[in-house]
């Protein structure tokens, strides 16, 4: 925000001082461009096939975000079946089958 209202004063003082509205534009858009290209080299992503790479990055991070989920999905569903399978366990001990619970020694 600040940097915008640096800009309005800029554009302001150089209308005060006589400059066209349509060569202050001009010069905004020119240097913007310019700013964006140098940011893009800065990155790597100022060549042609710069938004192919973007796309398949893009892919990839969507591909890992799936199997991330997945994966956590089946490890959620695994420990839920564990612990049910404990729980079926300690029931069937408790509850004396196979002779080895409390009451299966009282037979």
């Amino acid at each position: 925000m600040a940097n915008e209202m640096v800009l309005a004063a800029l554009v302001q003082q150089a209308r005060d001082e006589g400059a066209a509205m349509t060569t202050l534009r001009g010069l905004i858009e020119e240097a913007s461009a310019l700013g964006a290209h140098r940011a893009l080299e800065a990155l790597g992503l100022a060549d042609e096939h710069a938004d192919r790479d973007v796309r398949e990055l893009r892919g990839l991070l969507k591909a890992w975000r799936d199997v991330r989920s997945s994966a956590l999905k089946a490890l959620a569903g695994w420990l839920a079946r564990m612990l049910l399978a404990l729980l079926v366990l300690g029931l069937t001990v408790r509850l004396g089958a196979w002779g080895l619970g409390p009451w299966s020694r009282g037979a």
